[in-house]
């Protein structure tokens, strides 16, 4: 008897797009039915009449089947918690990617990055969408033998759909300024891999350590070369890793 595939939906980060996961989801599609989302108001899809971290999960738990797998990248990780916690029948699993419970740093949370490099980076983004992910995706890829490859078919893949809605961009990083979700990650339930690079600036690798430590069931993976996109610059690494979790 042929089973089904288990279902894996992967969710992208801020001001990203689905596309940035063409790599990860080429090596998972023979163990998974896939389901490569968007966020509201990025990617084409449209904007919804109130943009919060609360209607983005709700938005999120709208479009899976029941019990999936969710897989978070960075703000995708956050919608993702979110989305488990208030939707525990829509997902059984959840991988957390370069995550965090909290992106800015506070007297009482160390983990965060400072909130005038966020600023920054949310000021250029904003300014001009494409320059500002491009050189965010060059730093991400550093190091691969096939960087230059790899960047153009990058390129290549987000030109091919339409730039982050403008309201959008906003409310994420609105959220990435006050979303802080350490007082809930002890009641996600779901069994959670958290997978870190070493090398991640933008979220700690001490964010994902403190998930690990903090949720219940929770297995953690650091890949020492990885930056802030390990689906990127460690896509087979990554996708073992995600298939030793849900089959192992």
């Amino acid at each position: 008897m042929k089973f089904p595939k288990p279902v894996l939906a992967l969710l992208h980060g801020w001001g990203m797009n689905a596309r940035v996961f063409d790599t990860l989801a080429a090596c998972l599609a023979d163990d998974f039915e896939l389901r490569v989302l968007s966020l509201p108001g990025h990617g084409g899809r449209e904007v919804l009449p109130r943009n919060t971290l609360q209607s983005w999960a709700d938005d999120l738990a709208k479009q899976l089947p029941e019990r999936s797998t969710l897989l978070g990248w960075s703000l995708g990780g956050q919608v993702a918690m979110r989305a488990a916690l208030d939707h525990p029948r829509k997902i059984s699993r959840l991988v957390l990617l370069a995550s965090t419970p909290a992106f800015v740093a506070t007297a009482d949370w160390q983990a965060g990055m400072a909130r005038d490099d966020l600023e920054a980076f949310g000021t250029a983004l904003i300014a001009d969408q494409t320059a500002t992910l491009l050189r965010f995706l060059s730093l991400q890829t550093r190091g691969m033998t096939d960087q230059k490859a790899v960047l153009h078919a990058l390129r290549q893949a987000f030109m091919s759909v339409p730039q982050a809605d403008a309201g959008a961009l906003a409310s994420g990083l609105d959220m990435l300024r006050h979303t802080d979700l350490r007082a809930a990650v002890p009641q996600l339930v779901q069994p959670t891999l958290v997978v870190h690079g070493a090398l991640d600036t933008l979220t700690s690798p001490a964010a994902g350590a403190w998930l690990a430590a903090t949720l219940p069931l929770a297995r953690q993976i650091v890949l020492p070369r990885a930056a802030h996109a390990p689906h990127l610059s460690h896509s087979l690494e990554v996708a073992a890793a995600i298939r030793g979790f849900v089959h192992g």
